[in-house]
């Protein structure tokens, strides 16, 4: 039998069958399509936030009292610019802004649209602000998360805010952040440093933190240890800290759910064997028949092998598909908060298609390999029985 007669003999096979084969497809397509959504959903967000503090600077620091972080002073850059290896050295203002009716949170970040500095992130919000416009009065550029809620309470062109002074502060909206930064900024709302500093209770000569750029590597175990003697009473955080502390807080969710999706793969084999090892009397006849022509062990096991990969091949491609879809074209509902779920406000996400080859291999690798093994192993045991014994079935 030639290759073309071959495969032609295994996709009438597979047609003869199609009625034992519905429903192995259909859950196939499902498991599928559920380890794609979230190899996606948490390969995007991973990718968006490691990105995020690669553009950050090396080194944050902030002052602590009693083992709690408090304002920092400002005079502390002056400080830091002396040292070696030190290319700059920024002030950071932000904070959350408890909103009561919603019970949730703003994050509110102050900059300073004068200086240079201004962090690469922040700078793809800000880039087309009129800034004489800008500073007329107060003004904030709000993200898509918090223009939803000033939306849903009627406010379309101001928001009052109350510092820890009892005081009023009427800020005005200035524009939206793009929806594509949703994931970093839904629930943030950016204004002047200034007027930040106001509303968050921060006095004017003190800051949230510092951001210190370094940008020699091999210098920044030795800059650490003068940052360390400079202020005793600092909290340093390296960016090696918080890229290791998001790895492990996505490894922690992966763990979890890679954990639950292997108890039903498993359950799901384990069913899909004892179908196959207690193969109804037709196809162990037809087993039989193919080894009394003839047919060798390998042959009879490759031709069911071939009948069976079109399935799950064409459920992989579905279930890939489906899952890319509701993963960049639906952004994911529902599914996003289990991995964005915070104090702060609800984050309306965007995904940025994020597709490796080497995600297409994990996702076979998780599903294909398995299931092929599981039906190899009850076709091999029932081929390699005598064809007689298979013909008295």
């Amino acid at each position: 039998m030639n290759r073309y007669s071959f495969f032609y003999f295994a996709f009438l096979q597979l047609i003869a069958n199609k009625q034992k084969h519905i429903a192995v497809f259909l859950i196939c397509v499902v498991l599928v399509m559920i380890l794609s959504i979230f190899i996606f959903v948490s390969s995007s967000i991973k990718q968006t936030i490691l990105d995020t503090i690669n553009t950050d600077a090396d080194f944050i620091v902030s002052k602590t009292k009693a083992g709690k972080e408090v304002s920092t002073p400002t005079n502390w850059i002056d400080q830091f610019l002396l040292i070696n290896g030190i290319s700059n050295a920024t002030q950071r203002v932000y904070g959350r802004y408890f909103y009561e009716p919603k019970q949730q949170y703003f994050t509110i970040v102050g900059i300073d649209l004068f200086d240079n500095q201004i962090e690469q992130n922040l700078k793809k919000i800000v880039k087309q602000i009129d800034i004489d416009k800008f500073l007329s009065k107060n003004y904030m550029i709000i993200g898509q998360g918090v223009k939803k809620l000033f939306d849903e309470y009627q406010y379309t062109n101001y928001y009052n805010f109350r510092p820890p002074n009892r005081s009023i502060k009427k800020v005005f909206i200035y524009d939206t952040i793009d929806p594509k930064l949703n994931i970093i900024a839904s629930d943030m709302i950016i204004m002047d440093i200034n007027l930040a500093k106001d509303i968050l209770g921060i006095k004017q000569q003190n800051c949230t933190d510092i951001i210190i750029k370094a940008p020699n590597k091999a210098e920044h175990d030795m800059i650490l240890q003068k940052l360390i003697m400079a202020h005793f009473d600092s909290l340093i955080i390296q960016k090696e800290d918080l890229l290791k502390a998001y790895s492990n807080f996505f490894d922690y969710k992966s763990t979890i759910f890679m954990i639950l999706y292997m108890v039903i793969l498993i359950s799901f084999l384990l069913i899909l064997y004892q179908r196959y090892l207690y193969i109804e009397h037709t196809q162990k006849k037809q087993i039989a028949i193919l080894r009394s022509i003839g047919w060798s062990i390998q042959k009879v096991i490759y031709l069911k092998l071939l009948e069976n990969s079109i399935i799950f091949v064409f459920a992989y491609i579905f279930g890939v598909g489906f899952g890319y879809i509701y993963v960049f074209v639906f952004q994911a509902p529902y599914v996003s908060k289990l991995f964005l779920g915070s104090l702060n406000l609800d984050v309306q996400p965007y995904f940025n298609s994020i597709v490796h080859t080497d995600i297409f291999v994990m996702i076979f690798g998780f599903f294909i390999v398995p299931i092929l093994v599981t039906i190899i192993i009850p076709v091999w045991r029932i081929a390699i029985t005598e064809p007689l014994e298979g013909m008295k079935i």
